[in-house]
């Protein structure tokens, strides 16, 4: 997945007029409290002492809604962020709003204050799951939010939930199909937790959401890191950041402090098989990319042990010559974007 560096300040539930079905943003982003313009500049400041250049990190606001925040409040932060941009600092400010908050005033000053990436928290597609999660907004709303800030020239990113209460496996890879329509520069995908206190929490104590078991959701994720490459997005999150208070709050769902990390060794799992099918001998060795050994051989080597399952020894050297996401065995060459790239 693509390295992407921010300083992120949370704004916990601030701006948002809708309680969704998931949502307890002060568990999710660990922090209790908005912060103060006063706040944002002096971590900041701090950061580019101690980090300085940062030319390829941004500022980022998220966890609420931004541009559904007070606006007095909206400018004091983005002014507060002024002085840390330019040559040698932050390259731009990046945040997260709601789809049904972004007009073309709105945003007007963003770009004013050299906001430079928005992403919207699409979630699903879907209207009916939409609707199911009270997200207070449409497909449509994100389609037309999508097509404004890229007019704007900002940079858009997307966001999607899988595995929300009625979303089905289909669900997501149509979301995920409307989404990359939209012409994204970048995505982020959450698999759905469950955190106790939301509406979610009581439908799974009602037995009232089945959700999609923990294989659908993996397989599904690796699939979307393919179609997202072929389609030249970049995923730059996959699965909530791991916090003290995620872990004590959660109670359901799909959640690994390394996802991104669990999904991309799924695909080379996959090709892991297709080379022991290849080779069709009980042994096979593969050499794979510089700092990827662990990634092919899985979480606590799971792809060892289940290719052990089928009769197969696996062997795995790290070489200089492979190149990233590509596998070499018996003189041929597995490259993990070109399998299951279409998606169902």
């Amino acid at each position: 997945m693509a390295k992407h560096k921010t300083l992120a300040f949370f704004i916990p539930h601030l701006g948002c007029p809708h309680q969704c079905s998931f949502c307890d943003q002060r568990t999710i982003s660990g922090t209790v409290h908005a912060p103060a313009p006063a706040e944002v500049a002096q971590t900041c400041g701090e950061m580019l002492e101690r980090s300085a250049p940062l030319e390829e990190a941004e500022i980022a606001f998220f966890g609420g809604s931004f541009t559904a925040v007070e606006p007095a409040y909206q400018t004091a932060l983005l002014e507060a962020a002024q002085p840390f941009l330019g040559t040698g600092k932050f390259s731009g400010i990046r945040i997260s709003t709601r789809p049904d908050a972004i007009s073309d005033a709105v945003l007007e000053r963003l770009k004013r204050y050299h906001v430079t990436a928005v992403e919207l928290g699409a979630q699903s597609m879907s209207d009916a799951v939409l609707a199911a999660n009270a997200r207070g907004h449409t497909a449509e709303d994100v389609r037309r939010a999508s097509a404004a800030i890229r007019r704007a020239g900002i940079s858009l990113g997307l966001q999607q939930m899988v595995g929300l209460y009625g979303s089905t496996l289909q669900d997501e890879y149509d979301t995920l199909e409307q989404l990359l329509a939209c012409q994204p520069e970048t995505l982020r995908i959450y698999p759905t937790v469950v955190l106790a206190g939301t509406k979610l929490a009581e439908y799974c104590a009602a037995g009232v959401y089945p959700l999609l078991s923990q294989e659908e959701v993996l397989d599904y994720c690796a699939d979307a890191l393919c179609r997202c490459r072929n389609a030249g997005v970049r995923v730059i999150r996959m699965g909530l950041h791991d916090t003290p208070s995620l872990r004590q709050n959660m109670v359901a769902g799909y959640f690994h402090p390394a996802y991104g990390e669990l999904a991309e060794s799924r695909l080379y799992f996959r090709q892991l098989k297709r080379a022991a099918a290849d080779c069709g001998k009980p042994e096979l060795f593969v050499e794979t990319a510089p700092r990827t050994l662990s990634k092919v051989l899985g979480q606590h080597g799971c792809n060892r042990q289940a290719l052990a399952k089928q009769g197969v020894t696996l062997q795995v050297a790290e070489h200089a010559a492979v190149s990233a996401g590509t596998l070499r065995a018996n003189g041929k060459a597995y490259i993990i974007d070109t399998e299951r790239n279409e998606l169902r």
